[in-house]
Order: C-alpha cells, then structure tokens, then sequence
C-alpha cells in the first residue's frame, strides 16, 4: 500500500510539473522583451576585432576616434548609440566615449570626431570618466586592456541633453534597443 501511495505522489508531482511546463503557448512569437536584439556587424579600418587598437587613437598618440562602419540596422530604426569603454580599468568600467541620436541613416563615423559639430545632424556627445563631451581614447596605466565599442539601434531618438552619462544613456534606451553590436580592440602602453 506504501508503494502505490509513493508512485502516485510521484506521478502527480510529474503531472504538476508538465502542466506547468504547458501553460505557455509555444506557438506564439516571443514579445520584444523576451527575444533578443538582432545583431549589427559593427567594424573599423583601423584594427579588427580583438586586436590592438593602433596608437594614433590613443593617448600616447594624436588621442583621435577611430573610423567605425556599420552594417544590419533593422527597419524601424530610428537613432544609433555609442558607447566606448574599459572594463579591466583598476577602479571599474572606464567611459571612454558616449555617443547618441546618430541619425538612423549614418552608418559610419570617420576619425577624429572631437566635437558635437563633427558628429551627423543631432548626434551629440555624452560624458566620458573624465568628465568630458568627448573621445577619450585608450590609456592603460598598466598591462593590456581590452576596449568594447557597442553600438545600438533605437527605436527612437533620444529625449538626453548632451553631456549625458553612460548610466543615463542606458536608462534611456530601456526598451527602445531593436539590435546591437560590438567591436572590441586592446591596447597596452
């Protein structure tokens, strides 16, 4: 009598545990929350992907942005993020770059951006770490350090004044990301 009373607890756990697993409708699309971006192929003429980041764009150099090209923007596209930075600086993620309202139409930036007025119609300059509207290129006190370029679609322009810090900027795009991508160059002084 034991054993059945076990394997009948053991089949409706079972059973408590299909049906649960059968609630959600598999035939229905994801919802935008629950896909993931789509993928933007985001490049440089400078370096490829993983390898060093030339000096010219550095602080031991002319300390200039690199070019950047991108390709894969979904329709619906509205604006283009940028953000630039270090996550093996000794005191946390280092901002190097903030960059956002880049027109949906760009989809390129040649070197040595230094101002908003030379970024496209509306694009404006965030706040890197050092507290600038600006490029910061790479400036490792030490050892190589790997430097993300992450680019974003928007479904929307964002409503940021300019000098908007990365937080703010990643608050702002909450919901409004159709795809990203990624570019990631190293440099050592």
């Amino acid at each position: 009598m034991h054993a059945w009373r076990s394997l009948w607890l053991i089949g409706a756990l079972f059973s408590i545990i299909l049906g649960a697993c059968g609630d959600k409708d598999h035939s229905a699309p994801p919802t935008p929350e629950e896909s993931p971006a789509m993928t933007l192929e985001l490049s440089s003429s400078a370096f490829a992907e993983g390898q060093p980041i030339p000096a010219r764009y550095t602080c031991t150099g002319e300390d200039i942005s690199p070019p950047l090209a991108w390709r894969g923007a979904p329709a619906g596209t509205q604006s283009f993020a940028l953000i630039m930075d270090d996550p093996d600086a000794p005191r946390g993620t280092w901002v190097h770059w903030v960059v956002y309202n880049l027109p949906a139409g760009v989809t390129a930036l040649p070197e040595a951006i230094r101002s908003d007025r030379d970024l496209p119609g509306g694009a404006v300059h965030g706040q890197n770490s050092w507290r600038r509207n600006d490029y910061g290129g790479p400036c490792p006190p030490s050892g190589t350090h790997r430097y993300f370029f992450k680019l974003y679609a928007l479904d929307t322009a964002l409503n940021l004044p300019p000098g908007a810090t990365k937080e703010a900027l990643l608050q702002a795009m909450e919901g409004h990301i159709l795809a990203q991508g990624q570019l990631m160059g190293t440099y050592k002084r």
